[in-house]
């Protein structure tokens, strides 16, 4: 498999004629299309997929497309002049209509099926057939891939219309939740976390699809209303689209022997994983059972890494399920995700969640798709005994890896060369019962302050003040600690150590590294999309400007407005504070 393509672009494209050399569909090409399905890609009704790694299908282009902003970070990566996203051709594609890409892009897109596993257990009621054959992507349609400065990447509309997946949905995603996820890539990958991309957005103009959402001043947890929203396209950008999922399906069909073909389909898709994520690191002149135990370590390791990542940050994923999980172990599928504000650590900002996708609880959800990755690694190795013991070792070993990762991050973003295990028990509780804003503290901590009042710029309630025994006794608690950690950091509270010691400044510096200043706080991001449905665009772009230097010391005026609590009176609303599903 050709997949590794030497092209480079010494300059930046201004046109889909100069993109279009740069095309290279390994999937498509190297991978089985759905025999039952149209090569010309009219497929848009739910339908049972048997075999087969791909459905060609069509996008259906959205309405009078109008720009609302793109990635310049990632067109500069890809080699894309910033012009380019405003340009007629452009704009067409990346809304939905190929009819007129030139060659060698093809005017077909196409659609995967996946199986789903919630927190390690499998479920086939959410397909409308009752059998896993009707589960996969059902509004998101790959459009292209290519090598772009070297690197192969996968581009995907969300919201493209209709795909044999779409268990009877229009296909659609709206402007709202298109601004989350566009504003969240991004914002992901400047915090320095493994994630897909934002590529474009386009918005139509004309044409609205009906969803369920909160009225004004809901305190409800449901949508209380149906609106009518623009609908978008946004594109995502990725090495694969592959999923836990995806080989869990594959792996299911070869387990059931479902057709003849089955173990050749799972065993394709295990070696074009690996070509496309992990080619850096497993030699291909290797035996497939050593890939597969290899794969299993390598994608154990950036699982591990990546959720202590999002910890770290404060992110919470919301409904990491199997299908949710990119098996090339980054970020994927921004839906019912949030940031955690005030500091809570069963923070789930979905309302159709449970504690077990919680912020905390993030590792052991983490560890429950790991299991089924496994599990669907395993029919490839059913006559090799050996391979198979060291698959279920590495399987064995996750939790030790992944609390490893844990304590290495917290460590980090306390200034600690080691973890410290009481000491951060202590923080914990202190962080839940006053309660803090997750952000707004560890980048105060990181300024290593002389005494708590700079911290209280974190804290959602006073502490030490009116007198209230609690509240004196909470002071008391986090002068201790704060004294403490000083300790244990190395830094003494005499004048060798003060404001200017260099001791100080290069630890304030290695914190503010991993302690971001600038997070993406639901309440910000509302009136940005609200906004934007009314054709303003600026205070988006503003957002978006803010949330791709969130380390960045910035200007006085972004750090009044972006860098501060989250505002009393929009507590527990619907759409700020929690929300139903990602529309």
């Amino acid at each position: 498999m050709e997949n590794r393509i030497p092209r480079t672009t010494s300059f930046h494209v201004t046109s889909l004629e100069e993109l279009a050399p740069m095309a290279d569909y390994s999937l498509m090409d190297n991978l089985n299309c759905d025999p039952d399905s149209d090569p010309d890609g009219v497929d848009h009704m739910p339908r049972q997929v048997f075999t087969g790694h791909y459905v060609p299908v069509r996008p259906t282009p959205i309405e009078a497309p109008e720009y609302v902003a793109h990635s310049e970070g990632l067109f500069s990566e890809l080699g894309f002049a910033d012009s380019l996203a405003q340009s007629t051709d452009f704009i067409r594609m990346f809304s939905g209509d190929l009819e007129q890409v030139p060659e060698p892009m093809r005017k077909v897109g196409w659609a995967c099926g996946y199986a789903l596993s919630i927190y390690g257990t499998e479920f086939t009621q959410q397909c409308p057939f009752q059998t896993g054959n009707g589960y996969g992507d059902g509004r998101a349609i790959s459009v292209l891939e290519g090598v772009f400065n070297g690197r192969r990447r996968e581009m995907q509309l969300k919201g493209a219309g209709r795909t044999p997946y779409c268990r009877g949905a229009d296909g659609r995603a709206v402007l709202r939740s298109s601004v989350r996820e566009f504003l969240a890539q991004e914002h992901m990958h400047a915090l320095g976390v493994p994630t897909s991309r934002s590529l474009s957005l386009y918005v139509s103009k004309t044409e609205k699809v009906w969803r369920p959402w909160y009225s004004e001043g809901s305190r409800m947890r449901e949508p209380d209303q149906m609106i009518a929203e623009p609908v978008a396209i946004s594109t995502r950008v990725a090495p694969s689209f592959i999923r836990v999922g995806q080989l869990e399906l594959f792996s299911r069909r070869a387990r059931r022997q479902e057709h003849p073909a089955a173990m050749e389909e799972l065993e394709q898709l295990v070696l074009h994983l690996i070509d496309r994520e992990y080619a850096d690191v497993i030699d291909q002149s290797l035996d497939m059972p050593t890939k597969v135990v290899m794969l299993a370590r390598e994608f154990r390791g950036r699982l591990a890494s990546l959720v202590a990542n999002w910890i770290r940050v404060g992110y919470c994923q919301g409904n990491f399920n199997s299908d949710n999980c990119a098996a090339g172990g980054f970020t994927l599928d921004y839906g019912p995700f949030g940031f955690c504000e005030v500091f809570d650590p069963h923070y789930q900002p979905w309302t159709g969640g449970g504690r077990h996708f919680s912020f905390l609880n993030q590792p052991g959800a983490a560890e429950q798709n790991f299991r089924m990755f496994c599990s669907a690694l395993q029919p490839q190795l059913s006559a090799h005994q050996k391979e198979l013991a060291q698959l279920r070792e590495v399987e064995r070993g996750f939790p030790e890896v992944m609390q490893a990762e844990l304590e290495k991050m917290w460590a980090a973003k306390l200034g600690l060369d080691a973890f410290d295990a009481g000491l951060f028990r202590e923080l914990m509780a202190l962080m839940t019962q006053t309660p803090v804003d997750y952000t707004v503290f560890f980048r105060e901590l990181s300024s290593i302050p002389d005494d708590i009042e700079p911290l209280k710029k974190s804290f959602y309630r006073p502490v030490g003040e009116g007198g209230a025994v609690d509240s004196v006794a909470l002071f008391e608690r986090w002068s201790q600690w704060l004294t403490e950690w000083k300790s244990r950091t190395g830094l003494a509270m005499d004048g060798a150590n003060g404001n200017g010691s260099p001791q100080r400044a290069k630890l304030s510096r290695k914190m503010k590294l991993v302690n971001p200043k600038y997070t993406m706080r639901e309440w910000l991001v509302v009136p940005a999309y609200q906004q934007a449905a009314e054709g303003e665009y600026l205070p988006l772009r503003a957002l978006q400007g803010v949330l791709t230097q969130p380390y960045a010391e910035q200007s006085e005026k972004s750090e009044e407005q972006y860098y501060r609590l989250k505002p009393p009176e929009l507590f527990n609303l619907g759409g700020f504070s929690y929300y139903s599903c990602s529309s």
